[in-house]
């Protein structure tokens, strides 16, 4: 995207950080970090969720091999039943911000909220949309986590994580109703925790 702000005028070293999977009912929340290298821009960086698999794909090789730096960190399933989705995202972010092995002179984080680490932060509201550093990182986030869902669903098949990458789908619904609910999951999260109810195991 030509229209993506580069911060650098300011700072030399800017970190981007996005987060993938606040939503779904199963799995890791996944957050991401990067650095990138003036030098060796990446083109066509914007929003994971408005590119194809195929290009996601692409571009975080070309991310992960052309950055300065580049981290991505999890919060797992039981962090999110424990902290609530909010602060484990937090968790998430923090983690991928400190695994950079560069020093960040400032960092951008997509949305309202910010997490505790000891650099220059600011939050930008969709600014996975506004700054080159955080689409990079939400496409790295979003990668990871779908290698996720990709992996689960090798392992459980009857839940179709491949297709609906742990969302609340009907669909999805109907086959934790038919087939339980693994370990996996976001027990707090209240789809969760109805089927639990309903079944009578402890949420």
């Amino acid at each position: 995207m030509n229209d993506l702000i580069s911060p650098r005028a300011v700072f030399s070293q800017t970190a981007g950080v996005d987060e993938v999977g606040r939503g779904p009912l199963v799995g890791d929340v996944v957050a991401a970090a990067v650095i990138l290298d003036p030098n060796r821009p990446v083109d066509g960086l914007m929003d994971s969720k408005k590119l194809s698999e195929k290009k996601r794909e692409v571009l975080a090789q070309l991310i992960k091999e052309r950055a300065l730096s580049w981290s991505v960190a999890v919060a797992s399933p039981a962090e999110i039943d424990e902290l609530n989705i909010l602060h484990a995202t937090m968790l998430a972010m923090k983690r991928a911000v400190l695994g950079l092995h560069m020093t960040p002179e400032h960092v951008y984080v997509d949305g309202n909220r910010c997490p505790d680490i000891p650099y220059s932060v600011e939050a930008v509201v969709k600014g996975d949309a506004k700054v080159a550093e955080i689409s990079a990182a939400s496409i790295l986030a979003k990668v990871h986590r779908d290698h996720q869902m990709i992996a689960l669903d090798a392992q459980f098949p009857q839940y179709k994580f491949a297709k609906h990458k742990g969302y609340p789908t009907p669909e999805h619904l109907k086959l934790i109703k038919e087939y339980g609910v693994l370990p996996e999951y976001r027990r707090s999260f209240a789809p969760v925790r109805r089927l639990l109810e309903e079944s009578g195991q402890n949420v």
